[in-house]
């Protein structure tokens, strides 16, 4: 008797992450139910679009009977974090217990805020200097108060993501004049800063998503890159060089105006979430993934030259945005980055 493939349940699937978590559930031979408004454009095989809001709780847990996973791959817009992103967790976390499925979560680097130390691990203290790093901190406790009560409940932690289309700091920020061979780095150009490569960090997912007997509750770091801003500069140029982007006058490097950022702000609400979180460009930071392999084995870790040329090809031809009026560096989270 052949035996049933797992099902998985992504909210939010016409996310960049969900689209990159349907993709690697699907590649690893799960059924995959993608959760979005809007069916999305090109499913893989054993998935299909399910369309009843996540409002909808009763509704939707009938059409996702089964799922023994939910990926809450939701992320409101930056400006509406304060209003929407605990709730929207907690209607996961709910449909996640009626349906008796683990809720996994990806979760970012905002916990620890400004006095994070260089490399951060599972019990590095989580100690948020933003409003965004005390909703993410008051969302993985809830997650680990109702694992006590009979929820599973997995977190796995990464940096900025980047891959899988449009919408991140590299395309919308460090890449977005490539074609005019100028990039521009968020941070001093000595500093750590952690990316994770979508593919890969969906992946992982796919990886603990697969483990019989996790505890409880149960969180993770994804180690991704940790580049410093010279190496990821220097990457991103071999890259887009490999696929002939190479400007007739060499590359020029530009800086992000962070004080016009935050005296926008004052007016502009997009640029003052931005600012705020302006300090993950100056403060080093690396993530310890050694539990994460330990528990699931080895990652697969695109080479970060690799990556960043995959991650090119899928945005091209739309790089450079300077022929689009409006375009302005304080887009680089209008649907949250990273991992928001």
């Amino acid at each position: 008797m052949i035996p049933t493939p797992p099902t998985v349940l992504v909210l939010g699937a016409n996310g960049r992450f969900g689209a990159a978590a349907v993709q690697a559930f699907a590649a690893a031979g799960w059924q995959v139910l993608a959760h979005a408004r809007r069916a999305p454009g090109a499913l893989p095989p054993g998935a299909r679009h399910v369309a009843t809001p996540l409002h909808d709780p009763a509704q939707l847990a009938r059409e996702a009977r089964g799922a023994c996973v939910v990926v809450h791959a939701l992320n409101p817009r930056y400006t509406d974090w304060a209003r929407e992103a605990i709730p929207l967790a907690r209607a996961g976390m709910d449909l996640a217990a009626s349906l008796d499925a683990t809720f996994m979560l990806p979760g970012n680097v905002y916990n620890f805020g400004e006095p994070m130390p260089a490399v951060l691990r599972e019990d590095t203290p989580q100690r948020p200097s933003t409003r965004k790093g005390r909703i993410r901190v008051a969302i993985e406790a809830e997650i680990e108060a109702r694992a006590a009560q009979g929820l599973r409940g997995v977190v796995i932690r990464a940096g900025d993501f980047f891959g899988g289309g449009r919408g991140s700091w590299l395309d919308l920020v460090v890449a977005k004049s490539l074609y005019a061979g100028r990039l521009v780095y968020p941070g001093p150009l000595d500093v750590a800063h952690a990316w994770a490569y979508l593919p890969d960090f969906a992946r992982a997912f796919v990886s603990v998503a697969t483990q019989r007997d996790l505890p409880a509750f149960t969180r993770l770091h994804f180690a991704g890159h940790a580049p410093t801003g010279a190496s990821f500069l220097a990457s991103l140029e071999r890259a887009a060089e490999s696929l002939g982007l190479r400007p007739a006058s060499g590359w020029r490097h530009g800086r992000l105006p962070w004080p016009l950022l935050r005296a926008g702000g004052l007016v502009v609400p997009m640029w003052r979430e931005i600012a705020e979180m302006a300090y993950l460009w100056r403060v080093p930071h690396t993530l310890d993934g050694s539990a994460l392999e330990r528990l699931a084995g080895p990652m697969v870790q695109t080479p970060l030259e690799t990556a960043l040329a995959r991650a090119l090809r899928d945005l091209a031809p739309d790089v450079d945005r300077d022929r689009h009026p409006g375009s302005n560096p304080a887009r680089a989270h209008a649907a949250g980055p990273g991992v928001g």
